[in-house]
């Protein structure tokens, strides 16, 4: 079995990190995506080290053999906690990986003392939103592109915005005939699916002993909703361990709003 691709971050002349924080991206995304805001935790508490992680199927994580579901993400995560040896006693996950993370909280091979879930949710509920729509893109346009401007191009004619096209261009790969999505539309789907039909109320709710959840909703944002927030609450209330925070910003929070991340991540780790 492949081991996920995955760098450490840590902060430059300071000892060797006691603990470590798993960070997950987005469907489409890469373990690059959250470079930034895990140099600036890692300055600010430089006992932890982070480890931006490539999903299954996703950046440099590639070889991977199905099932493609959440659960086969968080067996990816434990194989890799185990094989590096990690103190792997943290982990931060946004929208896909946010799930993933609460999946892998339920049996971590190494007990957990954070878990952070970024604008995703514990609900399953019917696919839909603006990632399941890029399905169509990666079906529609797979390429060969003759540049990058003509895979951009072909994700604008479908609606998103120059914002997101431009993101979705760090899939386009350069082969012989020109540029090409490194993303399978059959895998993603399979991931996105699982996840659509993952709940995980039970890791909200009671989570794992010793650690602490932490959901974080971005305002501008639908992924977590109204009555989920109200229930994520209510579980907070009634386990003492259960937080829910809200910050400025759209779905893409660690692009829209990087120090109010900044600032929860060191004020509870």
């Amino acid at each position: 079995m492949p081991i996920l691709h995955h760098q450490k971050i840590a902060t430059a002349g300071a000892p060797e990190p006691t603990r470590w924080i798993l960070v997950l991206h987005g469907i489409y995304g890469a373990g690059r995506n959250w470079a930034s805001v895990a140099r600036r935790f890692v300055q600010a508490r430089p006992e932890w080290g982070a480890v931006l992680v490539d999903l299954r199927q996703h950046g440099g994580s590639t070889g991977f053999p199905p099932p493609h579901t959440v659960q086969a993400c968080a067996d990816d995560l434990a194989a890799l906690v185990k094989g590096e040896g990690l103190e792997a006693r943290a982990i931060l996950g946004h929208s896909f990986g946010g799930k993933v993370a609460m999946v892998y909280a339920r049996h971590a091979p190494v007990p957990l003392e954070r878990v952070w879930v970024v604008d995703s949710t514990p609900e399953a509920r019917a696919p839909d939103g603006s990632a399941w729509g890029m399905l169509r893109v990666l079906r529609l346009y797979p390429g060969p592109f003759p540049d990058r401007g003509a895979g951009i191009a072909a994700v604008e004619s479908e609606g998103f915005p120059n914002s997101v096209a431009q993101w979705m261009s760090t899939n386009l790969v350069h082969e012989d005939d020109g540029y090409r999505w490194r993303l399978d539309a059959n895998e993603m789907e399979s991931l996105m699916r699982s996840f659509f039909a993952t709940d995980t109320w039970d890791v909200v709710e009671d989570p794992p002993a010793g650690a602490q959840m932490h959901l974080i909703r971005a305002e501008e944002s639908s992924v977590l909703s109204d009555g989920a927030c109200a229930r994520t609450e209510a579980a907070g209330r009634a386990n003492g361990r259960t937080h829910l925070h809200r910050v400025a910003g759209g779905h893409w929070v660690n692009a829209d709003n990087p120090d109010a991340l900044q600032e929860l991540l060191t004020a509870y780790m």
